[in-house]
């Protein structure tokens, strides 16, 4: 039985906020675990915090960069984005306009992202066919990021995430390499490798607990038959 569900997560625009808060909207260099939660939830219908909870404690999740895209950033104005002390938007003084945020947003441009999902079989099985045939609309970290390709790639049955990325072929090998290394980040067990706070705890009151992360460059080989054209 799978116990490994595959994700492709391309598309022009992606942005997957780790630090973001109010006017600076920073991305991740790869998907967070809870955005994957988010987007599966999508898929799911669900939204609520135990439902999410549940869900991000029951899967782990593994993301191979095979195109790691470029970052950049969109300047944007909010009007009536400032609250006074009372609760009520603030004016401007001068103008007797509402206050003007500007907000600094940060995305991935052209960015292609191998994500693999380990979790009970029958969960997976379950995911899968959320995905194919997802509740509500999915989106890459942002609801202005819509997927440029179908997010399913497959299932698969493996030891390790680490196996199953490095078993699992390139969406578009790279014209002229034989061997090519891509940047890999993996779960790993608490107090190993990098804290980060994106395990999901609660939807409604934006809090999450920690997750630990370790990186690799894994080798993937093109198929010979591609090497030789």
């Amino acid at each position: 039985m799978a116990n490994t569900l595959f994700l492709r997560l391309e598309a022009p625009l992606q942005s997957w906020g780790e630090r973001a808060r109010w006017t600076v909207r920073d991305t991740a260099p790869e998907p967070t675990k809870s955005g994957i939660v988010g987007l599966l939830g999508c898929a799911l219908g669900i939204a609520g915090d135990e439902d999410l909870r549940e869900l991000s404690s029951a899967i782990h999740v593994a993301v191979r960069c095979d195109r790691p895209g470029t970052v950049i950033a969109d300047y944007h104005t909010i009007v009536g984005g400032v609250m006074s002390a009372e609760g009520k938007i603030k004016i401007n003084t001068k103008t007797r306009r509402p206050e003007t945020v500007v907000s600094l947003r940060q995305y991935l441009c052209d960015a292609s992202f191998l994500v693999a999902i380990a979790g009970p079989a029958d969960l997976v099985d379950r995911l899968a066919d959320a995905v194919r045939r997802p509740r509500w609309p999915l989106y890459l970290g942002r609801l202005c990021c819509p997927p440029a390709r179908r997010l399913f790639e497959g299932i698969g049955d493996f030891a390790s995430l680490r196996l199953a990325l490095e078993e699992w072929p390139l969406a578009d090998p790279r014209p002229g390499e034989t061997t090519v290394p891509v940047r890999a980040v993996f779960e790993c067990p608490p107090g190993q490798g990098a804290l980060r706070r994106d395990q999901v705890d609660s939807r409604s009151r934006r809090t999450f607990l920690p997750r630990y992360t370790c990186e690799t460059l894994i080798s993937l080989d093109r198929p010979q038959a591609e090497v030789t054209q």
